[in-house]
């Protein structure tokens, strides 16, 4: 098959990164301008000490191989597939130490469907493995946001009442060195009603944001929605200058700066209706929304960085952190969701061309050529 032909000028591609010793390489879309490190340096571009544009076009097939000098073969493989059959406590370990920006996942909440049957009461035992692999496998301005939803005990001495374990296993990965930076509500409009004994229906779920190191990746401006303030009271409080209201608990904040940012702070309350995406063909019985995982892939993870979902079920994460210029990759234990998730990456590869780097080896004193 002939090269196609890409229109449009090459786009700047955010510098791919990966632990000291590796070259990430990621997913482009059509033509793009590439800035490569040198395989001595690591982090973004900006700090590498050599730098060198290529122009990167689209492979035959518009798919190649993805090959990753003295690193880790496992996670080229990871990335190339988008999603991969196994368990994830088998394939985490594979991931290279300190080489993911983001690991965002829903895993199977307690005794909830019929392919998961893990007991409230151990699910913390359950977790933590897949924790570790996770936290050792993160950078240092790496994250875990993890989305769950506690449950009513159908059984035993707390039949009936609300189960702790989600807390538990909150407590539980602080104790294991994951820093608790947040707690998001994720409300749903329009949650499905039913029989819930003596309280009303279920419209949130939690989702939790750890942190690896003390000052992880955090972009709020990627997710700041519209000032509720009209244009006339923005246009006013432009020439106060006396914006700064002191009261007698100290020091209040300059209202002449709430409207220079482009946008107000959403809040940690993320409004994403529950959608099924049926209109998508998703046939998973628990599918996330695409809201979610944008506002958290947003958020969370560099443009270019790697973000992994070791729970991946319908594919959700992986596609959206693609759209949004991630490389992703997921991990599935349960075959028939696996297949549904390559379907649903092979449709948005259809409807978006993308192509994959592969790299040469590293000739001396002159970083990376493009085979």
């Amino acid at each position: 098959m002939a090269r196609p032909k890409l229109p449009g000028r090459p786009l700047e591609a955010p510098g791919n990164r990966g632990p000291r010793g590796m070259i990430i390489a990621g997913t482009i879309r059509n033509r793009t301008r590439l800035t490569a490190c040198s395989a001595a340096s690591f982090g973004s571009t900006r700090h590498c000490k050599w730098q060198s544009p290529i122009n990167i076009h689209a492979c035959n097939l518009w798919r190649c191989s993805v090959q990753i000098r003295g690193g880790n073969q496992a996670l080229a493989k990871f990335l190339d597939e988008g999603i991969t059959l196994g368990d994830a406590l088998d394939l985490l370990p594979l991931l290279p130490q300190g080489g993911v920006d983001l690991f965002f996942t829903s895993p199977p909440y307690a005794d909830a469907r019929a392919y998961s049957r893990i007991h409230p009461d151990n699910y913390v035992e359950w977790f933590l493995p897949f924790a570790q692999a996770m936290f050792n496998a993160a950078r240092q301005s790496g994250s875990l946001i993890l989305n769950i939803k506690n449950r009513v005990a159908k059984q035993g001495p707390l039949k009936g009442q609300r189960h702790p374990y989600v807390y538990e296993l909150v407590l539980s990965l602080q104790r294991m060195g994951w820093r608790w930076i947040e707690t998001y509500i994720w409300a749903k409009s329009n949650a499905v009603p039913g029989k819930f004994g003596p309280r009303t229906k279920d419209s949130f779920e939690y989702v939790y944001h750890f942190a690896r190191g003390r000052r992880p990746y955090f972009d709020l401006d990627a997710v700041r929605v519209p000032y509720k303030a009209d244009l006339a009271e923005i246009a006013r409080r432009k020439m106060d200058r006396l914006g700064r209201r002191n009261t007698e608990a100290g020091f209040g904040r300059d209202r002449t700066k709430t409207y220079q940012r482009g946008g107000a702070d959403p809040g940690n309350v993320v409004m994403v209706p529950q959608t099924y995406n049926q209109y998508r063909g998703v046939a998973h019985t628990a599918a996330m929304p695409e809201g979610l995982a944008e506002f958290f892939i947003k958020i969370a993870s560099p443009a270019g960085g790697i973000v992994i979902d070791p729970f991946a079920g319908g594919g959700t994460t992986i596609v959206v952190a693609r759209r949004l210029g991630r490389m992703a990759a997921g991990f599935e234990i349960h075959e028939h969701f696996v297949e549904e998730s390559r379907r649903r990456i092979a449709e948005y590869s259809a409807l978006d061309i993308q192509g994959y780097l592969h790299f040469c080896p590293v000739k001396p004193k002159r970083g990376i050529t493009v085979c």
